[in-house]
């Protein structure tokens, strides 16, 4: 079976109409065409041009996403999920009109298993919400990429972030979800049983799937007990090479950090000026232990001493809330702190990830390339598991800077598969990186389309992204 390229043909401007036309009739109020809710349901978080849906519809269960799903395929019309809209690589475009549906409506909790330590809730539900939600119940959900994201925007992108070296990242702690697929059907692919040997893994088949194999519409995830005790601590070191080496003999050691963030020299000038902290402008980790209050002590004291083998400053770590929430809010605000380096500028967000023993050797590879083509160009990274993220900032009215940062982009991604490594660890492929993904697949991309034509035979789930 050949997959259909629907970007490449003419839009489906009568099965457009005709599904809009059902859809207001259906959804009345719920059905928006206009222009500033469509622009807001494409593609702003970077450069990359928007391209608007046709219509937003609003849907609040899964049987109104079933109904809408159906309507599209009968006339081959594209659909494309939203959730809220963070994802960094055009994700949430729509290259041919069509309809975008919205799930933020769609925000329930149904199940909180404490027991079993697994809840369910709608794609809808933000990671904030659901740790307010749990709370009192002693447990909380751990992936934090820095956006207040969607539960089933996380999945759909294979989300990770800062706490990923401990907990992993979305393909790990989603258990199971539902999903409407492009037929229409309704289906289950897991159960809450922490393992199974029941068939395919669908569940990892949809969880970074992009919105190009169907619609979430529940997901089934893993919790953890609120640690009794978190510290929280900065340290400066005088290289990233020294940095990066305190982290692989903290994890060959066995210390269970939780959280353990890179900032090189520039992204420390950064927060230091956007959020009131006083740093020294050098290379520094981020780090946050979780424990008893003896055994998280005992891990920052082990790391301390660590990172003194490799020339760090003052390790300063504290256990107080308000120092921890301040520490990362910092870190969490570095996005908003980058683009003051060069007020007026766009920011370009790129990330790859390599073994942990060539995370050095890449990053140093990365600010050489980024001096040479003059960009200011911060780069943090999730160093536990050898991810970490460049930012450029450019002119977007410059096609010459745009060439420029498009090509150290490619250059990057490049660089991180040949040390054998990817070129996304957690912002995906979108429309951004489809051509890195062929250099990094080869022939298993032609799988890839297999199951994607095998599914989704008209192209009508979210297409243009991945492929």
């Amino acid at each position: 079976m050949v997959l259909k390229d629907a970007t490449a043909g003419p839009r489906n401007e009568k099965g457009i109409a005709a599904v809009i036309g059902v859809l207001k009739q259906r959804f009345g109020e719920r059905l928006n065409t206009g222009h500033s809710t469509r622009e807001q349901h494409s593609h702003t978080t970077t450069y990359i041009p928007e391209q608007l849906p046709d219509a937003v519809v609003f849907a609040e269960n899964g049987a109104e996403v079933q109904e809408i799903v159906r309507l599209c395929a009968d006339h081959e019309v594209p659909i494309i999920p939203f959730g809220t809209g963070s994802s960094l690589e055009g994700q949430v475009n729509a290259p041919l009109g069509g309809i975008s549906i919205d799930t933020a409506s769609m925000n329930r909790i149904l199940e909180v298993n404490a027991e079993d330590l697994d809840c369910v809730v709608e794609p809808g539900v933000t990671r904030e919400d659901l740790n307010v939600h749990l709370r009192d119940t002693g447990l909380f959900f751990p992936i934090d990429p820095g956006a207040n994201a969607s539960i089933g925007g996380m999945a759909a992108t294979r989300a990770s972030g800062t706490n990923a070296v401990r907990y992993g990242t979305m393909k790990d702690n989603v258990l199971s979800l539902t999903a409407v697929t492009a037929d229409g059907r309704h289906i289950t692919t897991g159960s809450r049983a922490r393992k199974s040997s029941a068939g395919y893994d669908l569940t990892r088949l949809f969880v970074g799937s992009e919105g190009t194999l169907g619609v979430i519409t529940s997901v089934t995830l893993r919790l953890f007990g609120i640690p009794q005790s978190i510290i929280s601590g900065v340290c400066p070191f005088p290289t990233v090479s020294d940095a990066v080496n305190a982290v692989i003999m903290t994890i060959q050691m066995g210390i269970p950090v939780a959280r353990i963030e890179l900032l090189d020299a520039l992204s420390i000038k950064a927060t230091n000026a956007y959020s009131g902290l006083s740093n020294p402008e050098m290379p520094a980790l981020f780090l946050e232990f979780h424990g008893t209050e003896q055994s998280a002590k005992e891990q920052a004291k082990m790391f301390g001493e660590i990172a003194a083998e490799f020339g760090s400053g003052e390790f300063i770590w504290a256990g107080e809330q308000e120092e921890r929430s301040k520490l990362w809010k910092a870190r969490h605000n570095l996005y908003f702190a980058t683009l003051q380096l060069r007020p007026g500028a766009k920011a370009i967000a790129t990330d790859v990830c390599v073994p942990i023993s060539r995370l050095s050797d890449c990053i140093g590879a990365a600010q050489e390339d980024a001096a040479e083509c003059g960009f200011a160009a911060p780069i943090v990274g999730h160093v536990g598991d050898g991810n970490f993220h460049v930012t450029l900032l450019v002119d977007e009215d410059s096609s010459a800077e745009i060439g420029a940062a498009e090509a150290f982009v490619s250059r990057l991604n490049e660089r991180a598969v040949v040390m054998g490594g990817t070129c996304s660890g957690e912002h995906g492929i979108g429309q951004g990186k489809k051509s890195a993904l062929v250099d990094e697949m080869g022939d298993a991309l032609v799988t890839m389309r297999q199951i994607k034509a095998g599914l989704d035979p008209a192209n009508i789930m979210n297409p243009g992204k991945i492929f």
